[in-house]
């Protein structure tokens, strides 16, 4: 029996207020045999660094690591934003990471990351746009849509902030509005 290609190359999710938990409960459900580069952008303060990638590494069972400038974007990873840097998409599928000015006072902030993501993959990319307490997040799902992309949104409901999915769901709607404990399990389906 052959596997079937996967559907997405790449997915990028977005998260902040409460979006710690929510990451956890993610990439714990993710199989080592995940196929897609995965990208994660969560609202952290510049003036520390952040331990997320060990955090969420000891509940994945993919490579999980903070993002380098010009590093080549792999299949089966998990790269997060560093704190203090916007993380870009190139042409050629590669990190760029920019100290362009904060989006809605986030620096990294999600909208590059999907903008820039969503021009790389196009149909190939799933956006996960999470909990948060602020718009970041509203432009991005929409070049995701445009773009050809999927995009799926927390419920509010389970949110723990749910500014940022309901900006989003209001804005351009969504391909599917998930509960947070069903986001995981159902990107695990990805790889069956």
């Amino acid at each position: 029996m052959t596997r079937a290609e996967p559907r997405f190359d790449a997915v990028a999710i977005g998260a902040s207020a409460g979006g710690v938990n929510a990451l956890i409960s993610i990439v714990k459900a993710l199989p080592a045999s995940f196929a897609p580069a995965m990208l994660v952008v969560m609202h952290v303060p510049p003036e520390r660094p952040s331990s997320l990638a060990c955090l969420l590494g000891e509940h994945c069972a993919l490579p999980v690591a903070e993002a380098l400038d010009k590093q080549p974007i792999e299949a089966g990873t998990v790269t997060l934003a560093p704190s203090g840097y916007h993380m870009l998409v190139e042409p050629g599928r590669s990190i760029a990471l920019s100290f362009d000015e904060p989006v809605l006072f986030s620096r990294p902030a999600i909208d590059p990351t999907f903008e820039s993501a969503a021009l790389a993959w196009r149909e190939r990319l799933l956006a996960v746009l999470l909990t948060g307490a602020s718009a970041d997040g509203t432009a991005g799902a929409a070049a995701v849509r445009a773009h050809g992309g999927t995009l799926w949104i927390e419920d509010p409901a389970t949110a723990h902030a749910a500014t940022m999915p309901e900006s989003a769901l209001r804005a351009v709607g969504a391909d599917a509005v998930v509960p947070l404990e069903r986001i995981g399990p159902m990107l695990a389906e990805l790889t069956r």
